[in-house]
């Protein structure tokens, strides 16, 4: 694999980068692959956790009427 140790569950991927931007993340001693994982696991989860928002806006907003209509079944129960 060209030199290269393979990591289980890693894969190698190619990337283009500012060249100042980089020289400066190694001046600085900063891992760019742990870097970018945690920074892409973020986005990631983000954006799963909007598209989800996204796909259920309408049982979302059929619960929040219901709750404004109805309220809720604790709400004679809780002294706030």
């Amino acid at each position: 694999m060209g030199g290269r140790e393979s990591i289980p569950g890693k894969r190698p991927a190619n990337l283009t980068i500012s060249s100042q931007l980089l020289d400066k993340a190694k001046q600085l001693n900063i891992n760019l692959s742990q870097t970018l994982e945690e920074r892409l696991t973020q986005l990631v989860r983000e954006a799963e956790a909007k598209a989800w928002v996204e796909a259920n806006r309408k049982a979302i907003e059929a619960y929040n009427a219901r709750v404004e209509r109805d309220g809720v079944w604790s709400d004679k129960l809780r002294g706030f």
